[in-house]
């Protein structure tokens, strides 16, 4: 097989790219966590249930709205439904890695 260094170089700049979007995706997940255990501890006090399926169905809905691809909408919600059981599971305070 023969290697194009030219290819070789734009697979790295796509890596790095990879790369600075993972830390970024990191910071926004962790700064979701945050936001859910806020909700998580306001709820008791509302009279609400901590675990809503009607508002996941709504995020669902929500995010194929804006899904502009490649991902397909099946595969995002795929995503979020691992997402939400994360974010239901985090312990508060979050303070173990």
């Amino acid at each position: 097989m023969e290697h194009n260094p030219a290819n070789i170089a734009q697979i790295e700049a796509h890596r790095k790219e990879i790369d600075a979007l993972d830390r970024q995706i990191v910071d926004l997940l962790n700064a979701r966590a945050r936001q859910s255990l806020a909700i998580r501890a306001l709820k008791p006090g509302a009279g609400m249930n901590l675990y809503d399926p009607a508002r996941e169905e709504r995020i669902f809905q929500k995010l194929a709205a804006v899904n502009e691809g490649p991902l397909r909408d099946k595969d995002l919600r795929t995503v979020y439904e691992t997402l939400l059981a994360v974010m239901r599971s985090v312990p508060a305070p979050h303070n173990d890695r």
